[in-house]
């Protein structure tokens, strides 16, 4: 029989003996040996296995096991112990004669695992003897900040920039998870956590689609939005068509929802006159509410134009300027 060393690999994030058959067999079977003692160590002891603590180098532990038992296991550490495995190639590349090496993976992360890190990374950040700066933020100060990331994640798709999207929508997640850690601090009767802000997403997500998590038939994608906004209307009592529109939106934005909001529960409502204003400023703003009526009749996102334009104008600044002035030359 071939001698072997087999490097067990698991995932740090799944619950502490859960291994698939085939490694459940190999640890059974043959003695483990490990860096430290882990949960998973424990489940294993109490499953029947040997399981051997190695206190210092492991390469010549795990060989002397190999040439007494003919195979023996080596149980990684969270992080896979990848610099053994690289010894151990090396020391056997030179005497391939000692063992073979089998890399097995009893366990593996699903998707989704990584969530698990960032709420365990803000969670020690915002604990006694995390980050201070952190630790001070309430959910009011951290508010430009959500605001501030979030833009960014949009100006990273109007650039269809796909890389700086993953990395502004993690920015975006960041305050998400901190939010919600900072959310356990709160009076008994009001803390909540980010177990909850998952959990209300995703039982909001099957009661707003029956077509797809309870059978119900739609056909065109306008059935289907229907189908949301009366899900929606039955889930929350509101007495205007006009409530949970968000009101610190940017103006435009703003004007071209209620529009909206307003046209779709048949209450549109003719937006003041210009002319009728007694002051500068709300004629000018009763004429821009006008200009967004208009677009929107005419399937034009008005916060889209007017970005696109003063972009545009930016650009035109830019090549008006003169240009910068060249490096001082360096002495010789």
């Amino acid at each position: 029989m071939t001698a072997r060393i087999v490097l067990l690999v698991t995932s740090p994030r799944l619950p502490a003996g859960l291994l698939t058959s085939a490694a459940w067999d190999v640890v059974r079977q043959h003695p483990v040996l490990t860096g430290a003692e882990s949960e998973l160590a424990t489940a294993v002891r109490q499953a029947g296995a040997e399981v051997t603590v190695v206190d210092g180098p492991a390469t010549q532990p795990l060989l002397d096991a190999v040439a007494t038992h003919g195979t023996a296991v080596w149980l990684a550490g969270p992080a896979g112990d990848e610099a053994l495995a690289r010894e151990l190639g090396l020391r056997l590349a030179r005497q391939p004669g000692l063992a073979e090496m089998e890399l097995m993976y009893g366990s593996w992360d699903p998707p989704g695992a990584r969530l698990l890190d960032a709420v365990a990374v803000l969670d020690r950040l915002a604990s006694p003897g995390g980050d201070p700066w952190k630790r001070a933020q309430t959910h009011r100060s951290l508010a430009g900040y959500l605001l501030e990331e979030s833009y960014e994640a949009y100006d990273a798709i109007s650039a269809d920039d796909t890389d700086a999207l993953r990395e502004e929508l993690g920015d975006v997640l960041l305050q998400v998870v901190l939010h919600a850690r900072l959310a356990e601090e709160l009076p008994e009767d009001e803390r909540w956590t980010i177990d909850d802000v998952a959990g209300g997403l995703v039982d909001k997500m099957i009661r707003r689609n029956p077509h797809v998590f309870a059978g119900a038939e739609v056909g065109t994608l306008d059935e289907i939005t229907e189908n949301w906004e009366r899900i929606k209307r039955a889930e929350k009592a509101r007495s205007s068509v006009l409530d949970g529109v968000a009101l610190s939106q940017p103006a435009l934005a703003l004007a071209a929802q209620i529009l909206g909001r307003a046209a779709r529960a048949g209450r549109a409502v003719p937006p003041p006159l210009a002319d009728t204003q007694v002051d500068p400023e709300a004629r000018l703003g009763a004429s821009l509410l006008a200009t967004v009526a208009a677009a929107r009749e005419a399937g034009i996102d008005p916060e889209a134009a007017l970005r696109r334009a003063t972009l545009a104008y930016a650009e035109a600044v830019r090549a008006a300027e003169p240009p910068p002035p060249p490096p001082p030359a360096s002495p010789r």
